[in-house]
């Protein structure tokens, strides 16, 4: 087991953050596996449908990678201070909270879901699939959200592997499911099966680490009496306001997207957007999962005063974000025809029109990932305004602007650019905040 209070050279940083890395990633591949199944053994019509309705699920599961970001940085910083008795008080408040509100949310989604989709663009025979798909990931939306809110705190607890073991029961549970429901049931119902698949996934992802940490266990953490305590409730959702409102946008620009495709390329623009945005789920999940594994370390040292292990996180992240941006991007283009031949090799144009829009998206990740770290790297320090406002205006303001604007100078090839103009954009006023605040936080 690695503490938080050790000094990280890049293999002890590594060991760290790789299974939050992995974590993010198989929580991603649970969307990436029904699209697989759901295209390749239901048809475009029911992949369409999953793409449809999949940002709506995202904005409502955000809400426990919130709760995670905004209370993992306030924890790990109360442990750097010494005070584990706050630190398990904080804990179990929030998971408290969060169960919660996730009843709330999937009681009033379940039945606002139609009306929403409607409202969105969705009819007929996309409007009844996508409704119906939503509906079965909504009714386990608490353990949804747990499973995010989770997946930031086994870091803080010092427990990234069991983490990882947790997402991988997830993980599999989902992708035996999926595969069940597509060799195994009638025609009528594979679709339904690979909801059912990913309910399955998501249930367990936020049961298990409630038995855990309801039991006595090894971890600085344990669930456990607690009073409500708002003004620390109000500092969480600050601190992880930026990552619910860069996860929120981005679902929030995914819906743009779609409109704006069924004005292109209805079916297939559709279709096409939803490998991208599945591949896409898979490379940030890397910078995702490293910023927050890294985050607890990063809020430890800063409550500890630790400035001399802050600056070396600090640079260390930074050389590491730039060789995987790098990476990413020489992986987006060289693999951009056998990843769409996965999904749609059934139709030969909707493979020549995803190979082109991935080509265009993947230089999006040579910049994604500085603005990912910077918004965490705030949350990390408690700066939940800076954080957020990077967020903000990445996926509010650039993303939107570009993909509202891009498209009537290059047509349904600006749209595929609008993530990268975006990112180009957010990543050079990333830069700015890092070097402003540098003497502040002594980094």
């Amino acid at each position: 087991m690695i503490a938080l209070s050790e000094h990280f050279n890049f293999k002890k940083l590594f060991r760290f953050a790789i299974p939050s890395i992995i974590m993010l990633i198989f929580t991603s591949i649970y969307g990436v596996v029904d699209g697989f199944f759901v295209s390749n053994f239901v048809g475009k019509d029911a992949f369409s449908a999953v793409n449809f309705v999949y940002p709506v699920l995202i904005i409502l599961g955000c809400f426990g990678f919130m709760f995670g970001t905004g209370s993992a940085a306030l924890i790990s910083k109360t442990m750097g201070e010494g005070d584990n008795k706050k630190a398990n008080e904080i804990f179990s408040m929030i998971v408290f909270v969060a169960a919660i509100v996730g009843v709330i949310l999937s009681i009033l989604s379940i039945i606002l879901l139609p009306k929403i989709l409607y409202a969105l663009g969705a009819r007929d025979t996309l409007l009844k699939n996508a409704t119906l798909y939503g509906r079965i990931i909504l009714s386990v939306l608490p353990f949804y959200i747990l499973q995010y809110e989770f997946q930031c705190l086994f870091a803080v607890s010092e427990k990234p592997k069991l983490g990882l073991y947790v997402t991988l029961i997830a993980g599999f549970s989902n992708i035996i499911g999926d595969a069940i429901a597509s060799f195994c049931l009638p025609a009528n119902l594979k679709f339904i099966g690979a909801g059912v698949a990913s309910a399955l996934g998501f249930f367990l992802g936020g049961l298990i680490p409630i038995i855990y940490f309801m039991r006595k266990n090894t971890s600085r953490l344990r669930i456990s009496r607690f009073k409500m305590n708002f003004k620390y409730l109000g500092q969480i959702v600050l601190n992880g306001s930026s990552e619910f409102v860069s996860n929120v946008s981005g679902s929030v620009v995914s819906m743009l997207y779609n409109i704006k495709l069924m004005e292109y390329a209805p079916e297939n623009g559709i279709a096409a957007y939803g490998v991208l945005m599945y591949v896409s789920m898979i490379f940030q999940a890397i910078f995702i999962g490293y910023s927050v594994g890294i985050s607890p370390i990063i809020g430890y040292n800063y409550g500890a005063k630790n400035d001399s292990e802050l600056k070396n996180i600090f640079k260390k992240s930074l050389i590491t974000i730039s060789i995987t941006a790098i990476f990413m991007f020489l992986c987006g283009e060289i693999l951009a025809r056998p990843i769409g031949l996965i999904f749609v090799s059934y139709d030969e144009d909707l493979l020549a029109l995803t190979v082109r829009a991935f080509r265009f998206f993947s230089f999006s990740f040579l910049f994604s990932g500085f603005t990912i770290f910077t918004s965490s790297f705030f949350t990390s320090l408690n700066n939940g305004k800076i954080s957020m406002g990077v967020s903000f205006f990445r996926t509010c303001v650039c993303q939107i602007s570009c993909v509202l604007i891009l498209p009537l100078i290059f047509k349904i090839d600006g749209i595929w650019l609008s993530i990268t103009v975006a990112d180009i954009v957010a990543c050079t006023l990333s830069v700015i905040f890092l070097i402003a605040k540098r003497k502040k936080y002594n980094y």
